[in-house]
Parts: C-alpha cells; sequence; structure tokens
C-alpha cells in the first residue's frame, strides 16, 4: 500500500496541535497522530501493531455477537485497520455496538450532529494531550468523515485539515 500525498496548509503546520507530529515520507508532507487518549487518560497508542511503520490506535468493538480489537493507521487521513476477529454483516453497522478503550472499556461513542458523509451522529472521540483538543470519527465502518478540533486552530483551517482523506489505499 502507498500513501498519497495531501497538501498541507503551512498555517496549520506551524501551530500542530499536541499529539499530532508533522513527517516527510518520500519527500512528501504527512501528518501522523501519534498520542490520542481516552477520556480517563489511558493511551491509545500502541507500539506492537505498526502500520506504514508507525504505531497504530487501539480500539475495542463491542457487538452482540462479536468483539474485537481494531488497530486503526495512525496517518492522518488514511483508513487502514486490521481487525483482531471477523466482524459480521450485521455487526458493521455499529447499531447496537460500541467502541471502546483498550484498556479500561469506557465507550468511545459520542452524540454529534448528522455526519455529512452518511448521515450517522454518532463518532468515536479520541482526545488529544491536554483534552482540549480532540480526533472525532464517524463510526460508521467505511465512512472518510473525521474531524480535528482544536482550540487555537480556525474553523476554516480545521475544515481544510479534517478534509485530508487517502482513499483506495
Amino acid at each position: 500500500m502507498e500513501l498519497t500525498h495531501k497538501e498541507i496548509p503551512r498555517e496549520f503546520l506551524e501551530n500542530l496541535p499536541r499529539g499530532i507530529r508533522y513527517a516527510r515520507r518520500n519527500g512528501r508532507d504527512h501528518l501522523i497522530v501519534e498520542q490520542a487518549f481516552c477520556p480517563n487518560g489511558h493511551s491509545l497508542m500502541v507500539d506492537n501493531v505498526r502500520l506504514h511503520g508507525e504505531p497504530s490506535i487501539k480500539l475495542r468493538m463491542q457487538f452482540d455477537d462479536a468483539s474485537g480489537f481494531i488497530f486503526v493507521d495512525s496517518f492522518w487521513g488514511s483508513h487502514d485497520k486490521l481487525y483482531s476477529f471477523i466482524p459480521t454483516a450485521r455487526d458493521l453497522g455499529l447499531a447496537g455496538g460500541d467502541v471502546q478503550c483498550a484498556v479500561c472499556n469506557c465507550s468511545l461513542l459520542v452524540d454529534h450532529p448528522a455526519c455529512e458523509a452518511c448521515g450517522n451522529d454518532r463518532f468515536i472521540q479520541m482526545l488529544l494531550p491536554g483534552s482540549s483538543s480532540k480526533i472525532l470519527v464517524c463510526a460508521k465502518l467505511g465512512c472518510p468523515e473525521h474531524e480535528l478540533i482544536a482550540n487555537d486552530l480556525s474553523p476554516e483551517l480545521s475544515e481544510i485539515v479534517s478534509d485530508i482523506n487517502y482513499h483506495g489505499l
């Protein structure tokens, strides 16, 4: 798999939120989630499962019929994932399912205005260091919608960064 380059605004690079770092790979700019936490302060990052050479974000998925872990690529905008289990077609809709911290099992799902891409109103919330900045990801599997919310980031810049997606990896 190859990461596709997307332009990152200079203004954002000059004011990177804590927990996100800039990396230059093969002559191209990328953003990498370096630290993410549950509401109880547990790190969601794991070094033992790496995607594209970087630690991944480990989440517990709990359904009626199945449960296990999902490892999410930490490259901002990538949608690569590895599963420790095989969810059923019914499970994938997340109806009645939960996404949790892999350490303390607290739910990471939050209510959110309807997703512009798919209409879903549940998002996975991951806190960046200091917990005033956060990442929101649409909880509907396959939906690419994600959002970075940082206090010192203008809404316009937040929207530009949130629109960075690497489809077709």
